[in-house]
């Protein structure tokens, strides 16, 4: 049946063509009559065609980005190993107080990130269920782009942090399997971003969600040696 369907619903105007060519031929139609009748039903069926195609393309767009967030929630977020938040939070196993003070700074940062994280997942969760794809994928972009931007700010301020001071052995274990699967992600979100650029207008570019950067690392033990 819902092969009947889906048949009835993609091929509604070569049926249409089929019948009218029939009817048309058996009460003898004008032929400039017939061909016109025949052209506007074919041209309305490529244009339902085009439209149809357009709005599964952005279905798919907007499932894929849902996922995207949903992994970016799960993985990067919340009480995750591989958040770069629980990453700092290790820092506190450094003797050094100023790095205390802005492992607590960015403490506080991690709570914003998660409520808005969370909210941002049940959101696109909610709204693709609606199937009004073309109005919220250009929002949802824009916005997993922003928080994976000011998220990116903490990985760099803590790369370059881990280039000055020494930190435990299994803190720079810890980043470095975070960079590993942040820049997978990342790769992901980028490819994305070029699908939807095909069916939706957007002024975000693939290279600009950016990757976290390899850190070399000093550690505490070396540098006690």
């Amino acid at each position: 049946m819902n092969i009947l369907k889906m048949m009835v619903v993609r091929g509604w105007a070569a049926i249409v063509i089929a019948v009218l060519a029939v009817v048309g031929y058996f009460y003898e139609w004008p032929i400039a009559l017939l061909g016109t009748v025949l052209g506007v039903v074919l041209l309305i069926g490529l244009v339902a065609a085009a439209v149809s195609a357009r709005e599964k393309e952005l279905e798919q767009s907007a499932h894929r980005l849902r996922q995207l967030a949903g992994y970016f929630s799960r993985r990067f977020m919340g009480d995750s190993s591989l958040s770069i938040f629980a990453i700092i939070n290790s820092l506190f196993k450094v003797d050094d107080p100023r790095l205390w003070d802005w492992a607590r700074a960015c403490d506080m940062s991690q709570r914003i990130f998660n409520t808005w994280s969370d909210a941002f997942t049940s959101r696109t969760e909610a709204d693709t269920r609606t199937g009004r794809f073309a109005i919220y994928l250009r929002t949802y972009l824009n916005e997993l782009w922003l928080m994976t931007s000011l998220y990116h700010e903490y990985i760099e301020q803590f790369s370059e942090i881990a280039e000055k001071v020494a930190m435990p052995q299994e803190t720079l274990e810890q980043y470095h399997k975070f960079a590993v699967e942040y820049n997978t992600f990342v790769e992901q979100f980028r490819d994305a971003i070029s699908e939807i650029k095909k069916v939706a207008r957007t002024e975000v570019e693939p290279p600009s969600v950016k990757m976290a950067h390899e850190v070399t690392g000093i550690p505490i033990a070396e540098e006690k040696k």
